[in-house]
């Protein structure tokens, strides 16, 4: 009788704590691109690799003449999912909050200035991207429980309840880049992109993010086309190059999210950086641009 009585209080037990944990476990439903809204408002939260893929945008909107877009990001360098959580739990201001208005960048939050919601808080986003800390990006030991929290967070905070969440996918290191972070992937950038690509695959079925920026996508198959940079369109071996690495991730962010809401692509987009030290060739935009609208279909 006793022992009876044991099980059934083991029994009761279990089912109370799955009760909890099936409770805590709340699942946010993801919504689709907007389509040809009056304004677009795109936030990314991420860090230095959503600096980079993003730092040309505002010139590829000017050249297509297109005035109607709001871009912003907030970020801290090397951030993951994990500090992002804990910046918006603890209210911590470490973020760089900048903002595109009629395609100029602007500084509204600097380094040590911004939290987390200065940027979530500041429009009505219609667009939120999320990213891995670079080191961590081919682990999926680092996006659970972190991403599924992060989702939450910014679900109930976004001032657009309809927001679309956006994965963008971040690059490989260069295969000759020598830190310990590279060494989570036995400095091997193709086992580091496989590994990136295979999270990617898992969180976009486990936590319904459909829309991928394939920025590691453009930058692996340029590492294997005709147009040849020092270190593999890095400045480091791991941040993009200002000329082309930047160029090209800010083509994939057009391709990816532009086109379909906006209906305009990035191929024979005029902007080349010109006047500028970073001013590339026609030829060479039609190379980027082009590895921008292949990489765009990657994930579809």
């Amino acid at each position: 009788m006793m022992k009876k009585y044991r099980l059934i209080t083991l029994f009761v037990l279990l089912l109370s704590l799955f009760r909890v944990q099936a409770q805590e476990l709340t699942f946010y439903p993801n919504y689709p691109l907007p389509q040809s809204p009056d304004t677009l408002r795109i936030l990314a939260i991420g860090n230095s690799f959503s600096d980079d893929a993003t730092e040309y945008l505002p010139g590829l909107l000017e050249a297509a003449g297109i005035h109607n877009v709001i871009l912003g990001r907030l970020y801290i360098g090397g951030c993951t999912l994990e500090r992002h959580c804990t910046e918006y739990e603890t209210q911590g201001h470490e973020y760089v909050y900048s903002k595109s208005v009629d395609n100029c960048w602007e500084a509204v939050k600097r380094y040590k200035e911004g939290s987390f919601m200065d940027g979530l808080g500041d429009e009505a986003w219609d667009i939120i991207t999320l990213q891995q800390g670079s080191p961590k990006s081919g682990r999926w030991d680092s996006y659970d429980p972190w991403l599924p929290k992060l989702i939450e967070i910014v679900r109930q905070n976004c001032r657009n309840p309809r927001a679309t969440i956006v994965w963008h996918q971040t690059w490989a290191y260069a295969q000759d880049y020598e830190s310990r972070n590279f060494a989570n992937y036995t400095y091997d950038q193709k086992l580091m992109y496989t590994c990136i690509e295979s999270c990617v695959r898992k969180l976009r079925q486990d936590y319904d993010i459909p829309v991928v920026i394939p920025s590691g996508v453009a930058v692996q198959a340029l590492r294997g086309g005709k147009l040849k940079t020092e270190r593999e369109y890095t400045r480091d071996g791991f941040h993009m190059d200002y000329k082309y690495g930047r160029y090209a991730t800010a083509c994939v962010w057009f391709e990816t999210l532009i086109r379909p809401v906006l209906g305009v692509s990035v191929k024979g987009n005029a902007f080349r950086n010109q006047g500028t030290e970073n001013e590339i060739t026609e030829k060479e935009a039609r190379i980027l641009q082009k590895a921008a609208v292949r990489a765009s279909g990657y994930w579809k």
